[in-house]
């Protein structure tokens, strides 16, 4: 990984069960935005590959602004299942998570079942469409600490090098909390989505559909909330080259200037009206997974998503919480 103030994400090859990926994206500096750059390893069965992050510093007074942070994004799955990694037996219940990871927490499908990860079968096709709704979490903090936090959805990045995606950023910084939104094709750096601005609370879908041969259509939209009215969908057409191995919805925790950034305390959202290929993706329990820090002494849990939801159709969405303890199904 080249790390500069160019600000990219990129997202490297699937080697013996290593990966690497790195992910940048643009955020405010007093009245202009800088890049960010996310860049991650990862370590242990599977790669999954991902998302955002966000830094903004003011400048006091005439001084200059200081340096823009380089943010990365490092998901370090754990060899075997998370329920394993957290030193569960190895016969635990099949509800529990499949894999673990150091930012990751959410629920994937895979067209192969990766290496060493049984507990994620193979769906045995190839993905050319995803779409998911999400309510923006609030982030709380103190001041002085910085947290991150993004919510997304996308097609590859799994098993492979490559990945397609759009979400929010949920962070806190600067002794307040900051939202936005987003998308992304890796090598490129992320681009903001400013025609929209996002709050906690805002329902927002996210469409991606190959439109032909390498074109891609990607869309977001606020749908809003009480107190604050829907937006304009935001749309773009794209080339993207990817295989479709796999599909994503994610919560997910960045780095910052080389180390895993603290997880904003995003209490609790929910995902919901998933699809893959325009049809539910029938979520299963055991196939989601949570996020961790890990040391010398103990590994814990600081994200976690529920078992998928029991609504009519059953398995197109999940909760997620922040903390160690898996929320309740959604019932719709």
């Amino acid at each position: 990984m080249i790390e500069t103030t160019t600000y990219r994400r990129v997202v490297g090859r699937f080697v013996s069960g290593r990966g690497r990926h790195s992910v940048g994206r643009g955020t405010p500096e007093g009245p202009s935005r800088r890049r960010v750059r996310r860049a991650g390893r990862l370590a242990g069965m599977v790669t999954l590959a991902g998302a955002l992050a966000t830094a903004a510093f003011a400048a006091a007074g005439t001084r200059a602004a200081p340096a823009p942070a380089v943010l990365r994004l490092m998901p370090n799955h754990l060899a075997g299942s998370a329920t394993r990694a957290r030193g569960s037996s190895p016969s635990a219940p099949s509800s529990s998570p499949c894999w673990a990871s150091t930012n990751w927490s959410g629920y994937v499908v895979s067209e192969a079942t990766p290496s060493g990860l049984s507990c994620l079968p193979g769906t045995g096709v190839a993905y050319s469409a995803v779409s998911g709704t999400w309510t923006v979490p609030a982030v709380t903090g103190s001041r002085g600490s910085s947290t991150y936090s993004a919510a997304w959805t996308g097609i590859d990045g799994f098993t492979n090098s490559n990945l397609i995606q759009a979400g929010t950023e949920q962070d806190y910084y600067s002794g307040k909390a900051h939202y936005g939104a987003w998308w992304e094709i890796l090598p490129a750096a992320e681009t903001p989505i400013t025609s929209i601005t996002v709050e906690p609370g805002d329902s927002i879908t996210v469409s991606i559909a190959k439109v032909s041969g390498t074109q891609w259509s990607i869309a977001l939209t606020d749908n809003g909330q009480a107190g604050h009215p829907a937006q304009p969908t935001f749309t773009t057409t794209q080339t993207y080259s990817g295989t479709g191995a796999s599909a994503e919805w994610i919560l997910e925790a960045p780095s910052v200037n080389g180390r895993t950034a603290t997880l904003a305390s995003y209490g609790s959202t929910v995902f919901d009206k998933g699809a893959v290929n325009s049809t539910p993706p029938g979520l299963k329990a055991g196939w989601g997974g949570e996020m961790v820090t890990a040391s010398f002494f103990r590994t814990q849990v600081v994200s976690m998503p529920s078992a998928p939801d029991t609504g009519s159709p059953p398995g197109d969405g999940f909760a997620i919480a922040y903390g160690s303890q898996a929320p309740g199904a959604p019932t719709s």
